[in-house]
């Protein structure tokens, strides 16, 4: 990918937080928290399992540079090549943060809202994929894939267009209800939005396919 200082960022973010939770890891305690549900219940794993997560993070970072190479249409990356690298730089800050609320909560259970600032980190990274989608263009690793995209440009292109505006919707109503709603109430507002743009998404791609194949789409 063009952008070298998103890249070196990525690697950065990994490193880091591996050496945290090296730093933190004789200090947890024998049990930690590892899933919070909706209703505030917490599951409990062996300390140990925290370096499942932290191992995600040099492993995507390495993974998410391999992929494009490996793609069939690995040109079209340098279309959107900036944005592609925001996004791994944003999955990899993601489960840092996730990887200091598990620390946080270890060693001082209770003192984060953890589910609420989950659900607004999703948001907001709904609302920031939304934003960028419609530049996404047609390939194999990142983007809504459905048969009749992969099939045609002219369907990526209109799925992509509508999925910005879906997601971004998404995020925003789901910012909204984090702040405002109870965490039980505003994490399944964000499920309904999440699963119900993306079965609108699904058929409108291959309504779209069967009328370009058909000759009537637009």
């Amino acid at each position: 990918m063009n952008n070298k200082k998103l890249r070196i960022l990525n690697y950065l973010v990994a490193s880091g937080a591996l050496l945290a939770v090296a730093c933190f890891y004789p200090r947890l305690p024998q049990q930690i928290p590892t899933h919070w549900n909706f209703n505030g219940g917490v599951t409990y794993e062996d300390k140990h399992s925290i370096w499942i997560l932290a191992g995600m993070l040099p492993l995507f970072a390495v993974l998410l540079d391999v992929l494009p190479h490996m793609d069939p249409r690995r040109s079209n990356y340098q279309k959107f090549s900036r944005f592609y690298d925001g996004f791994c730089l944003g999955l990899q800050l993601f489960l840092a943060i996730v990887l200091g609320i598990i620390i946080s909560e270890s060693l001082f259970p209770g003192r984060l809202n953890t589910v609420k600032i989950i659900l607004l980190l999703l948001s907001l990274m709904f609302l920031l994929v939304g934003n960028y989608l419609p530049k996404v263009q047609s390939n194999f690793y990142m983007g809504i894939k459905t048969p009749w995209t992969l099939s045609s440009d002219k369907v990526w292109r209109k799925t992509h267009r509508l999925g910005g505006k879906l997601y971004a919707a998404c995020g925003i109503l789901g910012l909204l209800s984090a702040l405002f709603l109870p965490a039980n109430a505003s994490g399944i507002v964000l499920l309904v939005l999440v699963f119900g743009s993306t079965l609108i998404l699904t058929l409108a791609s291959w309504l779209w396919w069967r009328k370009e194949q058909t000759g009537s789409g637009d």
